[in-house]
């Protein structure tokens, strides 16, 4: 199984007023192990930062000047999510913005669902502990995972500690990580499989089939007089 922890850090909070991502962190795991493969790219927005954006990120239009826009490198990205599962953390956030990348490149590149699948560890989160604060610092601490030395937020750290966060919350494992990445030797012998996205497809009941399920049904009201599958 392929999954990819993906964090994105933005202009602003808001898709919808145009604000624009300048940087994605990727994490690859292999059945559930860091393969040590990682994907990680500042971008130029093309537009200011809001104040509060570059305050927790940290990031400024000088350092983000000389690099690349995303249409640069949106091949190499879908390339690297390509057949996975994304795990994000308040997915709607991020994938929101993805779509609206994607989406200011035309039609060409579809929406991020074309490319992999999606899972939130937020609603994850929810589910586990009701009521309760559900935030990538507040899981961290729940969960032992140290993360004392995140002072700002940046993608491909953020990435890290979610991937720690998501192994703890699926099976108890903190710090699962990144000084034990996937051996060669093992990567060697582990089948990647990247799904290509198809319609789903339905199978049918031959007429024997239906003949036999229709008098299974039969012989059930028969006997007891009544049978839900008959109504």
């Amino acid at each position: 199984m392929r999954q990819i922890v993906l964090d994105t850090e933005t202009t602003g909070l808001s898709w919808e007023k145009g604000n624009r991502v300048v940087e994605i962190g990727c994490i690859e795991l292999i059945n559930r192990r860091p393969t040590g493969r990682t994907y990680q790219q500042y971008l130029n927005p093309g537009r200011d930062m809001e104040p509060g954006a570059a305050e927790v990120t940290g990031l400024t239009l000088d350092f983000l000047a000389n690099k690349p826009r995303f249409e640069d490198v949106v091949q190499d990205f879908l390339e690297f999510i390509a057949g996975s599962e994304l795990v994000i953390h308040n997915a709607e956030f991020d994938v929101g913005f993805l779509n609206y990348e994607l989406g200011l490149l035309g039609p060409a590149f579809g929406r991020i669902d074309r490319h992999a699948g999606v899972l939130d560890t937020l609603k994850m989160a929810r589910d586990l502990y009701p009521g309760q604060r559900n935030s990538l610092d507040a899981l961290c601490k729940r969960l032992g995972v140290d993360n004392k030395h995140r002072q700002l937020h940046g993608a491909l750290l953020d990435a890290e500690l979610l991937t720690d966060v998501y192994l703890a919350m699926t099976s108890g494992q903190t710090g699962f990580g990144f000084d034990e990445a996937l051996p060669a030797a093992d990567m060697a012998s582990t089948e990647v499989v990247v799904a290509v996205t198809a319609s789903a497809f339905m199978l049918h009941a031959t007429p024997a089939e239906l003949e036999a399920h229709q008098s299974r049904i039969q012989k059930i009201a028969d006997k007891s007089g009544k049978s839900l599958w008959a109504d």
